[in-house]
């Protein structure tokens, strides 16, 4: 089956996100939802997440599902705000506890910060399959930009967050904490390992030179042609190379602290003070 994709891009995160419809009734995902962040103020805005909210009311859909490829470093996810307009539940792979961990060490989060994955409503495996309505999905474990990526193969659909961009731009980087571009480079291979009319959906793009339109879907067949980073047949070790090297030129995201600390915790910010107020750390020489 194949699914109706309808792509909404954030300008400020170049961020993609997605609602993933059955062709056959009214049952549908998000993917990889943004909640707009204003890093200088620290304020917060739903105009992103209203956005998928008018379109999913607009269209009579049911939210079963409201996914996440991954714990994001570039933008806050609206996932909890979507649950309680829309309803669903909230999906993430099963290593976000590896996450969890991580970066409860370096936000010093103590005990009471959950590193079991709770805050999630479902948990995926490698080899998971759900349904949105008739259409069936399959989860494929794809970790290297972070230990706990996932791949949502829904249909003739695969949802791949990070892991590869348009073919023009190349990959995701492996240098946050747990990243690995050996485990990318296997991952990838997954991914195109998938029938070459697969419709490729990516979690970002950031127009590769040259081009004028932003872009967001491309093909499995496409991806194996031409992708700049692992098209053609590159070998493991060249790439290996060639993404150390340029993730060593690479700056971190700007919103890499607050996103780390809310996406964690399944959207939610961290519990509010004894004067009511919600407070996001700021470690100094951690990441």
């Amino acid at each position: 089956m194949s699914p109706i994709v309808k792509a909404f891009f954030d300008t400020a995160t170049n961020t993609v996100s997605y609602v993933v419809r059955d062709p056959q009734g009214a049952s549908c995902a998000i993917v990889d939802s943004v909640l707009d962040f204003d890093h200088a103020s620290g304020r917060t805005d739903t105009a992103s997440a209203d956005a998928v909210i008018a379109h999913v009311q607009a269209e009579n859909l049911t939210v079963q599902w409201i996914l996440e490829t991954h714990v994001h470093a570039d933008h806050l996810s609206a996932a909890p705000y979507l649950q309680e307009k829309l309803g669903g539940q909230i999906g993430i792979g099963n290593q976000i506890t590896t996450v969890q961990d991580t970066f409860g060490k370096v936000f010093n989060e103590g005990t009471e910060f959950q590193r079991d994955g709770s805050q999630f409503d479902r948990l995926f495996g490698d080899g998971d399959s759900f349904h949105i309505g008739q259409l069936r999905a399959d989860v494929m474990h794809t970790p290297g930009h972070t230990p706990a990526c996932m791949t949502y193969v829904i249909g003739d659909a695969a949802f791949v967050g990070d892991t590869l961009f348009m073919p023009d731009f190349g990959t995701a980087r492996c240098d946050f904490p747990g990243g690995s571009a050996r485990d990318l480079f296997q991952s990838i291979q997954r991914i195109l390992s998938l029938p070459d009319d697969t419709r490729i959906f990516v979690g970002h793009d950031y127009k590769a030179p040259g081009r004028e339109e932003f872009a967001w879907e491309t093909t499995v067949g496409a991806q194996k042609a031409r992708n700049i980073h692992v098209g053609a047949d590159r070998d493991e070790s060249s790439f290996v190379e060639m993404r150390q090297a340029r993730d060593a030129t690479l700056g971190m995201p700007k919103l890499i602290l607050p996103s780390l600390q809310v996406n964690m915790r399944a959207g939610h910010m961290p519990e509010p003070d004894e004067q009511g107020d919600v407070m996001l750390k700021l470690p100094v020489n951690k990441i």
